[in-house]
């Protein structure tokens, strides 16, 4: 059986807010840790902050 959008959409909730699940049923817990591990994978890419500093000269760009 799949999960219902609704259903999926609390298990989103439970995920992102770090609250357990409360539920023993196999979908539900592979579709909660699948969210936890993707909200992990996003933490550790790093990304530049700010505005690129680029010397290259209108000239350069155009190459």
């Amino acid at each position: 059986m799949s999960l219902s959008s609704y259903r999926m959409h609390r298990i989103y909730l439970a995920a992102t807010m770090n609250y357990g699940l409360g539920s023993d049923d196999a979908e539900e817990l592979a579709y909660y840790n699948k969210i936890r591990k993707e909200m992990y994978d996003m933490k550790k890419k790093a990304f530049k902050k700010g505005i690129p500093f680029n010397w290259a000269t209108p000239e350069e760009m155009d190459k």
